[in-house]
Parts: structure tokens; sequence; C-alpha cells
């Protein structure tokens, strides 16, 4: 890989870093408002504070552990680099959750002086690209210091961990693997723990408040009402910075190990055109990171144009805008990268070694295509979750007749949206394939996830905007001030679920890579291995990962019913008469602590297992059945992902669509109401802990697979 193209990258790098630090400070020195806006924003920032040091001293231990792991037995350095990774992302989520906790007031305190959506808009979309470009810069700053440090991705080396050498151990590729797996822990211990902490909070206050005692949603007399804005910054923003980031970061890693793989594959068959090969060898391994340097330049050019344009009253058009921006402007410099690493090279080697069906352009209308994926997969959430749309207001209109008709309607919707998102995924890699062979699927994958510091800065939008609307309630501000927060939210809501489609598409198109280079890092070594579908070996693998998909769905949603029911009795014992006729305030401490105990008690089993399982499937029934149990992982764990977020995003709006009055003879408070508010709390821990916790599952696994694959090669119980 060619080291001059470091310098560009890392000044977009320093650039994307330095607009994170000029938002961040911009929105501490904007004012918080009234003295009582004020006091709630201190305690929900100190209990997000509070809630990801505790996290972080579990986060440490295990990090620490697996680290010395590495180094000892796996690679030498490879310790050091999966603590880079841990690194990265929890500087990303952190400092995304922080700004979330200051835009949140800000953002409420700009609709009640401006009475403006437009200028309100602003305020949060700057909190969440401090979200959105962090995970992006931080991510690839991470990588850009591992591939400088210790050298860049090279196909003849090998290498091995302080006490043991295993065979077949490439040590660049192990530091770009641990790198990503350290980005992947930090990932689900945020989602596990995020997940449980924020949706046991809002489905205990929904109850509390809306079915058992008739007050607003967001009551400053129901404690855990604050419980649930913490939880929306320590999961619907840390949480999701650190899943996005480890989705970027697998896809980068994915594609340089394929092409290494490549150039392993065809290095004895073509050794008298070896200048050649080594020309496309070194292009394979510098477009991903030069496609990455430019969808993180789109994205800053897109936010900065959203961020000076006067902006109206529709924000999703504005929203919509910087995400097409951003896309469009990663498409042309995508060309230019395609331009730089294969334009100069030997034509013949590309189409009749490599198979690249268009030449040196192959690999970029492969990102297009990831691209076109990721922009059709947020459409098509958008439609099945949207107010805007029929499904959303048809699950509305089921409510006068009753929970059951919600639920299986609900249900439906969910089912139903499955079809074309995975369909969209389907055509994309079949067609990448076609295209480029494997390189081609993981650079589509990484296409989808070029622009993805806008993606996240939108989806950040949702939360914050959320939070702004609840202080507006929760601080008794006017009712206007209200209207303009609860379009925000309502627009939050539809951002925040077209953000888990496209976290799901892209884990989908992240995992097919790393089970692709998975296989590849094997063969590598000179054996064979074919995951074939009719061997009972990998059937078997299948089965039981489609099985584990399920089970770990149902340990978080159990794990989120039993905290959510701890807290609503909680909840009771303070809604004495005297806190609900305002003479006292309720012991909000109690409830935060509660949560984040329940949270932190629940997050280490369910953490870990995505871990453990392929590396216990390796050792005792070889490589073959771990191959089996991540593509039955992978092929259950999406369409459940999808109906998962769907669903829950369709239960949310549709609630909302009937509290603002839309459903005529059916506002707040009516038995519709309260049917639709029992969907909501079903779907809550749909889409908010178990679906989103899928894509790291299994992005997860396949990492542990590709990072071990050289160990299960040499250390098997059964063969």
């Amino acid at each position: 890989m060619d080291s001059v193209w470091y310098i560009p990258i890392l000044c977009v790098i320093v650039a994307a870093i330095g607009y994170v630090a000029y938002n961040y400070f911009r929105i501490k020195k904007m004012p918080e408002g009234t003295e009582e806006m004020s006091e709630m924003a201190g305690i929900i920032r100190s209990g997000a504070n509070t809630f990801m040091k505790t996290e972080y001293r579990t986060i440490i231990i295990v990090v620490a552990v697996l680290a010395v792991v590495f180094s000892l037995f796996v690679e030498k350095t490879a310790g050091i680099t999966f603590l880079f990774g841990a690194l990265m992302s929890s500087c990303a989520c952190v400092i995304g959750m922080r700004s979330a906790t200051y835009a949140n007031v800000r953002t409420a305190n700009k609709a009640k002086e401006s009475m403006s959506i437009g200028e309100t808009v602003k305020v949060a979309l700057a909190g969440g690209s401090v979200s959105g470009l962090s995970v992006q810069a931080f991510g690839l700053l991470g990588l850009m210091a591992v591939l400088f440090i210790f050298g860049n991705v090279k196909h003849d080396v090998a290498g091995g961990g302080i006490l043991a050498t295993l065979e077949g151990v490439n040590p660049t590729i192990m530091r770009i693997s641990t790198y990503s797996l350290g980005c992947s822990l930090v990932a689900m211990f945020n989602r596990v723990a995020g997940g449980n902490y924020t949706k046991a909070a809002d489905i205990s206050a929904d109850i509390l408040a809306k079915v058992r005692n008739d007050l607003p949603e967001d009551d400053s007399r129901v404690p855990n009402v604050i419980a649930d804005f913490i939880g929306d910054n320590v999961n619907d923003i840390a949480g999701n910075c650190s899943d996005l980031l480890e989705s970027f970061v697998a896809t980068i890693s994915a594609t340089l190990m394929i092409g290494v793989i490549l150039f392993g594959q065809y290095k004895d068959k073509f050794a008298e055109n070896m200048a050649a090969l080594e020309g496309v060898f070194n292009g394979t391994l510098l477009f991903p990171v030069l496609l990455a340097g430019a969808g993180l330049l789109s994205c800053l050019l897109g936010l900065v144009y959203a961020a000076f344009k006067k902006m109206g009253n529709n924000p999703s058009r504005e929203l919509n805008l910087a995400t097409w921006i951003s896309a469009g402007l990663t498409m042309v410099l995508g060309l230019g990268a395609a331009a730089i690493c294969f334009a100069n090279v030997d034509a013949s080697v590309l189409k009749d070694t490599y198979n690249w069906v268009a030449g040196w352009a192959t690999p970029w209308i492969c990102a297009v295509l990831g691209i076109a994926s990721g922009v059709a997969i947020g459409s098509i959430t958008e439609y099945y979750t949207s107010t805007d749309y029929k499904p959303t207001r048809a699950l509305a209109g089921m409510a006068p007749e009753g929970e059951a008709f919600v639920i299986t309607k609900g249900d439906a919707i969910g089912s139903r949206s499955c079809l074309l998102p995975i369909l969209v995924i389907g055509i994309a890699l079949f067609v990448s394939g076609k295209l480029a062979g494997l390189y081609g699927v993981a650079v589509a994958a990484l296409g989808m996830l070029a622009f993805v510091g806008t993606t996240v800065s939108i989806d950040a939008f949702g939360p914050i905007a959320d939070n702004a609307g609840g202080l507006a309630e929760s601080c008794h501000l006017d009712a206007k001030v209200r209207v303009i927060t609860d379009k925000l939210d309502a627009v939050g809501n539809t951002t925040a679920a077209v953000g888990k489609g496209f976290a799901i598409g892209s884990a989908a198109f992240a995992t097919v890579s790393l089970i692709v280079s998975y296989v590849g890092n094997y063969t590598a070594a000179g054996k064979e291995m074919t995951l074939n579908i009719a061997s009972f070996v990998v059937v078997a693998g299948a089965i039981i990962g489609g099985a584990l998909v399920e089970y770990f769905s149902a340990m978080l949603t159990d794990n989120t019913i039993e905290s959510a029911k701890l807290m609503a009795d909680e909840g009771d014992k303070q809604l004495t008469p005297e806190v609900l006729a305002g003479k006292k305030t309720p012991d909000y401490n109690r409830m935060i602590s509660l949560a984040a105990r329940q949270a932190l008690k629940k997050m280490l089993v369910p953490s870990i297992l995505a871990m453990v399982i392929p590396v216990v499937g390796g050792f005792i029934f070889g490589v073959e059945f771990v191959g089996g149990l991540l593509i039955g992982a992978t092929i259950v764990a999406i369409p459940r992902a999808i109906f998962m977020g769907n669903s829950g995003g369709a239960f949310d709006n549709a609630k909302k669509y009937i509290e603002s009055g839309e459903l005529e003879g059916h506002g707040k408070g009516t038995a519709a109401h309260k049917a639709a508010v029992t969907g909501d709390t079903v779907g809550d821990t749909r889409k908010d802990v178990v679906g989103v916790a899928l894509d790291i599952f299994i992005k997860t696994m396949s990492t542990v697979a590709n990072t071990l694959v050289s160990v299960f090669r040499n250390i098997t119980l059964i063969r």
C-alpha cells in the first residue's frame, strides 16, 4: 500500500475531528433555558456519565484479559491492536453521548426561544453530527494508526504469539482483525447494557404514566421518566455509535483480508506476471482505505452544508438532503479512488486473473451498488415505519379494536417489511459477486458504510429530539414548544428506524464478507475448506447457529422485561398522593441506580456469548462447523432483526400518530390510545434491544471466527 496516501486521509480525519470539536463546544456555549431545565438536564447528564463509568469498569477488565491472551498465544502485537479497537470505539461513543446530553436541553430551549422548527433542527443536528463524524473519524484514525505503527498489510509474512507460534498466522492480517474485534466487543457491551437500561425505563414509564395513572408521557412526577431520558443517551447514542463504528471497521478489515487471500490464490498460478499481480494487490489494499476517507470527506461536506443552510419547516427533507449530498459525493470521489488504484495496472490481470468485468472501474461499481442499497433500505424502512405512509396509519387505525388487533397488525407489518430489504441485499450481493467475486462483495459492503458519518448523525438526531420533547413536557414549557419538539420527535423516530434498517443491512453485507474471508484465511495456509451445504457438519452448525439467534433474542427480551417490572414496582411505591399532587419530588436517583444496576447485571452473559460460541465450536467441532454456525446465524438474524426493527418502529409511530390527534375521535387517554401504548411497549424491546443487538451478534461471531481460524486450524478436538 502506497503510504503517501496516508497524508490526505489523515488531513480529512483531522478536519472531521476539528468540526466535531467545533460543534461540541458551540453547543456547550448555548443557553440551557430555565433553572428547572438546567437542573433536569444536569440529572440526565450525571446519570448517563455515571452509568458509562460503571459499565467501563467491566469492559476494561474483559478487554485487558483478552488483549493479554491474544498477545501470548495468537500474535504478539495483536493485544495492542485489540486495545486500539476498544479505545477508538469508546472514544466515539463517549464523545457522542456527552454531546447529546448537552444538545437535548439546548434543543428544547431553542424551540422555546425561536418557536421555529428550522432553527431547532439545526441544534439537534449539530449534536448528532458530533456522534456521526466521531464514528467514522475515530474508526478510520485507529485503522490508520495500526497500519502506520505496525506496517502495512502484507501477503508474505508469518508470526506468532509470545508463548506460542501457530501455523498460518499472518501478523499484518491478525492486527487488522483484532483491531476490528476490539471495536466489536465494546459495541456488544454498549448495545446489550444500554438496551436493557433504556427500554426497561421506557416500558415501565409508559405503563405507570399512560396506563395506570393517566399521566402525560414525560411527566416529571413519574421517576422512571428521567431514567428513560438517560437511557436514550446510553443506548440510542453511545450504543449506536459503537455499533456502526464496528460495522465500518469490520467491512474495511474484511476487504483488506480478501485482498490478501486473492493474491495468495493467484501468485503461484501466474508467477511469470508477478509484477502486475503486485500492482493489483497494492490497489486492492489501498482502495478500501481511500474509499473510507472519501466517504468521511463527503459526510463532512454534507453536514457542513446542512448546518449553514437556511432550514424550513420540513425537517425530513432537510435531513434527507444531507444524506443525498454525502452519498452522491462519495460516489464521485470513489470513482477517483478507483482510478488512482487501478487505472494504471495491467488490464489483462484485472480481466483474466481477477475476473473483473468492467476493468479498473469494477470496484467502484460494486461500491455504488452498496451505496444504492443503503439508500434503498433506508427508504423502505421509512415507508413501513413513518406516519406519512399507509402501513403505520393502518396500524393506528386498528387501535380502536383493541390490543390484540394492534399486536397482530404490527406483526404482519414487520414480517411484510422483511422481503424488500432482503431482496435488495440479495441482488446487490449477487451482482457485486458477479462483477468482482469475493472482493466485489466486500467493497459493496464498504460502499454502504462509506457515508456512515451522515447516517449516524441523522440517526442521533432522533434521541436528541426525543429528549428535548421530554424536557419540554417535564419542565412545563408552553404547549407550543411541545408541538415543535413533537414534530422533531416524530421525524426522529423515522430517522432512528432508518438508521436501524441501515445498520441491519450493512451487517448483512459485512457478515457475508467476513464469512468469505474466514474461508479464505483457512485456505491461505494451503488447506482446503468448502462450506458445502450438503455436509452434515455444516448443516449441523447452521441449525445450531439459527437456534442460538433465537435464544439470544429471548435472553435479551427476558432481561429487559424483568428489569422493567422491577422499575414499575419501584415507581408505584414512589407515586404517593404527595408526589401526584406535585407537593413532593420523587427519588430520581434511586430509580436511576436501579436501572443501572439491572442493566449492568444483565449485560455480561449475552455480551460474552457471541465471543464464546465460535470459540467453543471451533475447538470442539472444527472450522467447517463454525462456518455453518456463521451461515445459519446470519440467515436467521437478518430477517429477524428487520422484523424487530420495523414492527417496533411502526408500533411507536402509530402511538404518536394517535397522540397527535390524527385519528379522529381517539386521542390521548382513550381506549385506542392505551391499546397503541401496549403495542409500543411490545415494540420497545424489539427495536431498541433485540433488533439492534442481533447485527452485532452475528458480526462479532464472524470477527472472532476470523481472528481464531488459525487456532482452529491447529487445535480441534474432533477432526
